[in-house]
């Protein structure tokens, strides 16, 4: 009996540990849009391989180095920094960047994608390249109106 309960134990701590754990989906990951996104995310992102899919409208890549949310609320017009790359405009959240992530959110997507990418990673423009890629399907309805 305690082989059983340590061997459960090691389990929840190992799942604990493990990318994506802890990661809500956001209130409508499962929007066909969500989906499609899905169905396209990239095995490497920026030097880290895809490590996490298993809740709907979630990837990350590395040990959350990359972290990806499909399905959030499309943000509200804010004065946040506002970055169109290629086609696709993000807003940053100085806010809620905090902790050594960036946290960064499509505008004028319905649904939107937020994306929080670690410190660890040193090329953020590439992670913005490849998921625009990913998102611009998700049809655009307002642009930011000035974008860096």
């Amino acid at each position: 009996m305690a082989i059983g309960a340590l061997t459960g134990g090691v389990l929840v701590v190992r799942q604990m540990g493990a990318p994506g754990y802890g990661i809500e989906s956001a209130p409508r990951a499962a929007r066909p849009e969500c989906a499609k996104a899905a169905s396209r995310y990239p095995e490497r992102l920026a030097g880290q391989e895809l490590t996490f899919t298993g809740r709907p409208g979630i990837a990350v890549w590395g040990d959350e180095a990359i972290v990806l949310r499909c399905g959030l609320t499309p943000p509200a017009p804010t004065v946040d920094p506002c970055a169109n790359v290629n086609g696709v405009d993000w807003v940053f959240r100085d806010v809620r960047s905090q902790g050594g992530r960036k946290v960064v959110v499509t505008y004028g997507r319905n649904p939107a994608v937020e994306v929080v990418v670690s410190d660890k990673v040193a090329a953020m423009d590439a992670v913005l390249v490849d998921l625009s890629r990913l998102v611009e399907p998700i049809k655009e309805e307002a642009k930011c109106l000035s974008s860096y």
